[in-house]
């Protein structure tokens, strides 16, 4: 490689996937210089191998399924998918793997790219093996953003090793629809792609070691394993995998518990995901892996990484609860952590883009705020810099038919942080979803702070709920007393009357 003169940049961003474009153009946005470094396509695992993709995949399936249960419309469909056609759909919603729109947009918003991978050498210093053969030797005034995403985690099971396999990014990619498709994982992304690709044609088993969407209320996460089920996919649920091997036809047979077998001709791996901070050199500061494998990083309300130093000690800039300290300075002049953050799945709170993205805005806020010396230590809860909603109203949709949405806390999650709780609970049967679908089968939960009467926590599930939750996410992140929600009166006839149900539930 030839070695370019070390540049300076105020902060530089390894990873350019949604997050990281959000943090580089808030800092720009700011009156600062930003440098975006990477390695694969701009814009990352998102636009091209995770939401838009799956989304483009099961939408359609939802849009068929939805006229024909509706007298009328469900005369005038075909009731199966064009395979080319959604595929073809698919391939648009991810420019066909070609990121120069996104390019263009890093460079119209003043941000420069430098394609390859980049490593910490130490305070403020990357280096980047670019794709163009050149060595570059970058410095940050200010700050270095960690937004390498996350990368999947894969099981130990027996064989799995040693027979390929798909992970999210093969499924979302396909270029046609296996015959028999195998999904080990009940979460997320397992049950949207094994619903997507029974729809597609596949005939789909689902293994999970525990529960179908065990981190959602067991009422909203049946509903989602009746539609599964309706569409054919075989559920083989508190089951774990014992092994994997592959058969003379080159297909697959997954070997569960008690003996019994699967076979089919391509596996997905859905089994969770962990932060992608390996080869990106944070061992050079200090940071040591805690399993040699994965780096944890303890950021605070703002992606400031809390920690150890370059001799490994907790450093001077910041405790170890993650809150920045004296070096937190708006200079940036200190060589203690107070430069490095990480934001997004990198960070290993929470794994969602459009959480990323809002922590990626409040922390390029931040750092833009602490150079200019407008911020030091940690910032105010719901201010601008902070990423107060990670803690209280985190929004989730499952893009499954039906949907399931939910933002902030569980009952079993409020009652954990020590809120005195109570829930109220009931179908959605209201006059807007009786005219949505014959039938509709939806439930709808609402968990209630009995100190304040306000909102923790809310969650939907039934066809197209997803479009219920932003209110939900208002009421909680507002804080609104229910005895004002109350005026808050649902148009009639739609499926948000279920929020005055809910409501004389409750006992209003």
């Amino acid at each position: 490689m030839t070695a370019q003169p070390e540049r300076e940049f105020d902060v530089i961003v390894i990873g350019a996937g949604a997050v990281g474009e959000n943090v580089a153009a808030r800092v720009v946005r700011g009156g600062l210089t930003a440098v975006l470094i990477e390695a694969e396509l701009v814009g990352g695992e998102c636009s091209y191998w995770a939401c838009m993709p799956s989304k483009a995949l099961l939408r359609p399936g939802t849009a068929l399924h939805g006229a024909q249960t509706v007298p009328g419309a469900q005369e005038a469909v075909t009731r199966t998918l064009d395979v080319a056609a959604v595929l073809k759909r698919r391939d648009s919603f991810t420019s066909n793997w070609q990121d120069d729109s996104q390019v263009t947009w890093v460079e119209e918003t003043g941000i420069e790219l430098i394609r390859g991978h980049g490593w910490i050498t130490g305070p403020r210093k990357v280096e980047v093996a670019g794709l163009d053969g050149n060595s570059y030797a970058l410095s940050a005034r200010h700050a270095v953003v960690v937004a390498t995403g996350s990368t999947p985690t894969m099981p130990p099971i027996g064989g799995l090793a040693d027979v390929e396999y798909w992970t999210t990014r093969e499924a979302t990619s396909a270029r046609e629809i296996p015959a028999r498709l195998a999904v080990l994982g009940g979460g997320v992304a397992g049950t949207e792609l094994a619903q997507a690709y029974a729809r597609l044609g596949a005939a789909v088993s689902l293994v999970a070691r525990g529960a179908l969407l065990g981190m959602f209320p067991a009422e909203a996460a049946e509903l989602v394993a009746a539609g599964l089920r309706a569409d054919g996919v075989d559920l083989h649920l508190h089951t774990g995998t014992t092994g994997v091997g592959e058969n003379d036809d080159g297909s697959l047979t997954l070997t569960l518990d008690g003996g019994r077998t699967v076979t089919a001709d391509k596996l997905l791996v859905t089994t969770g995901r962990h932060p992608a901070l390996e080869g990106i050199g944070l061992e050079s500061v200090g940071f040591a892996a805690a399993d040699g494998k994965n780096l944890l990083l303890d950021t605070d309300s703002t992606g400031l990484v809390a920690g150890p130093a370059v001799d490994g000690t907790p450093d001077s800039g910041t405790t170890g609860s993650g809150t920045p300290g004296t070096g937190s300075t708006g200079t940036g002049s200190t060589d203690d952590g107070s430069w490095l953050y990480a934001v997004g799945d990198a960070a290993g709170k929470v794994m969602l883009t459009h959480q990323g993205k809002y922590e990626a805005r409040a922390t390029g806020d931040a750092i833009a705020a602490r150079a200019k010396g407008e911020l030091d230590g940690e910032p105010a809860p719901w201010s601008r810099y902070a990423q107060t909603a990670n803690d209280h109203a985190v929004p989730n949709v499952v893009f499954t038919d039906p949907e399931l949405a939910s933002v902030g806390r569980s009952a079993q999650q409020a009652e954990k942080d020590g809120f005195r709780v109570s829930s109220v609970e009931l179908p959605i049967q209201v006059a807007g979803s009786a005219l949505h679908a014959d039938p509709y089968a939806g439930w709808a939960q609402l968990v209630i702070d009995e100190d304040r009467k306000v909102l923790l926590g809310a969650t939907f599930a039934g066809p197209d709920v997803a479009e219920l939750l932003h209110a939900a996410t208002i009421a909680v992140v507002g804080q609104v007393p229910l005895e004002r929600l109350w005026h808050a009166v649902p148009s009639y006839p739609t499926i948000s009357e279920v929020w005055l149900r809910l409501l004389e539930e409750y006992g209003l």
